[in-house]
């Protein structure tokens, strides 16, 4: 294939989206597809509500992330019936023209050639911002290369709502400059089914092409600040506290296990409340599952809270762990599923519908089950515990597997035909 490099010197990449901070999919995505752009010679820039390890080339809008109270007022009016009011609908033309003109400074501030919606143009917890960003294609025929993750029709709390229109003019929009990306397969057929929408299907990735470097030193003591005795296992769940990450299953598995293990989730509530966190506290008392939410201990990066204890970062606690669980009921790809099998980590899984279409054919090895635990799932996670040699088997294969379909490797060969796609390709 041509490549693009006489004309990557010239483009310059804008992302946009509500987020660009911390540890969801999204963020982490975006940081890979802004590793191998600019590894591939394009110029990165960031525009979003909150950025993270994002600024410098960015611009802090506050009112385009979700949680910003203006914003979370208006999601909650337009999902809880089927009518808003004119006062909703005057505010969210109000912030559409707001946020118009923030991007169109954004886009002549730093030249931006070509611009990457992550996901603000597919879930609607940004209205303003979505109608906002497909007017400014439709206005300028700026070339947009928009990164799908998930679908509003994808989530049950979207379906109620008052915002049909909306919708349909803008998430996504139709438009002939964009170029669509999706996540996986299932969205790439919904996608066309619903709305006559033909995307190319960038499945979320890793860097195995760089294995993790052995721990250095600093997580020596995680165990012990965990409260992990010896002979006890350390059971990780490293997702966010929200009920379609089916959490109750991991406490069910430590409780049927019949070994002695410790079950730790190392991300917060995020922002779906916190009844689902204190149904997992009541059920793990329940089952007497030794289970502890550490949050606070085990973050984006490393170092010490205001009461002086020690901040570990996620690396840490995949290099510590003996085994990941992973029992959600619904995912978009799975980055904790890429993320195990890049610190080779033997992983507890739930057959949810994109792990058994894009994921599990490709042949990975994992403790699979489907929608609930059998004796033979906890054969088979007993025997990986238990026996070094074939967990050692299993990890060491499906990092080859890793490497071969998620690396950045895919990523770069996709990107380099988008965007030959949306520019040509040099002769």
């Amino acid at each position: 294939m041509k490549n693009t490099q006489n004309l990557n010197r010239k483009i310059n990449i804008g992302f946009i989206s509500t987020r660009l901070s911390g540890t969801d999919g999204v963020s982490l995505e975006t940081a890979k597809w802004c590793q191998v752009l600019e590894e591939d010679g394009f110029n990165c820039f960031f525009m979003a509500g909150e950025l993270g390890r994002f600024e410098g080339k960015s611009v802090l809008v506050p009112e385009m992330h979700f949680n910003h109270p203006e914003i979370l007022a208006i999601t909650q009016a337009c999902f809880k019936s089927r009518l808003r009011s004119p006062i909703i609908t005057k505010r969210i033309h109000e912030l559409k023209e707001e946020f118009k003109s923030n991007i169109y400074s954004f886009i002549k501030d730093f030249g931006i050639n070509l611009l990457i919606p992550e996901n603000a143009l597919a879930i609607p917890i940004n209205i303003p911002l979505g109608l906002a960003i497909c007017e400014v294609i439709a206005e300028t025929g700026i070339m947009t290369i928009a990164h799908h993750h998930d679908f509003y029709w994808e989530r049950k709390r979207f379906l109620v709502n008052a915002v049909a229109d909306y919708l349909n003019m803008a998430f996504p929009p139709q438009l002939p400059t964009i170029r669509h990306v999706v996540i996986n397969s299932i969205s790439e057929r919904e996608l066309s089914h619903r709305l006559g929408i033909s995307s190319t299907l960038v499945p979320n990735v890793m860097n195995y092409e760089k294995p993790y470097v052995p721990d250095d030193g600093y997580s020596f003591d995680i165990r012990d600040v965990l409260e992990i005795s010896e002979g006890e296992f350390f059971i990780l769940q490293p997702t966010r506290v929200v009920q379609r990450k089916g959490i109750e299953h991991s406490i069910e598995l430590v409780s049927r296990l019949g070994l002695k293990a410790k079950l730790v989730i190392s991300l917060a509530s995020g922002d779906e409340g916190q009844s689902y966190e204190q149904r997992l506290k009541e059920y793990a008392k329940l089952l007497n599952v030794n289970t502890v939410f550490v949050s606070d201990l085990i973050g984006k990066e490393r170092g010490m809270t205001e009461d002086g204890r020690k901040i570990y970062n996620i690396s840490d606690a995949y290099t510590n762990c003996d085994l990941i669980t992973y029992p959600s009921y619904a995912e978009g790809f799975g980055n904790a599923f890429l993320e195990a099998v890049y610190y080779r980590k033997p992983i507890f899984v739930n057959n949810y519908s994109t792990f058994a279409t894009d994921i599990k054919p490709k042949g990975f090895r994992a403790i699979i089950f489907d929608g609930y635990i059998t004796e033979e799932t906890l054969k088979q996670a007993r025997e990986v515990l238990l026996n070094p040699s074939i967990c050692k088997e299993m990890t060491d294969y499906n990092y080859e597997l890793g490497l071969k379909y998620f690396s950045f490797s895919v990523l770069k060969q996709k990107l380099r035909t988008l965007i030959a796609d949306c520019f040509g390709v040099s002769q």
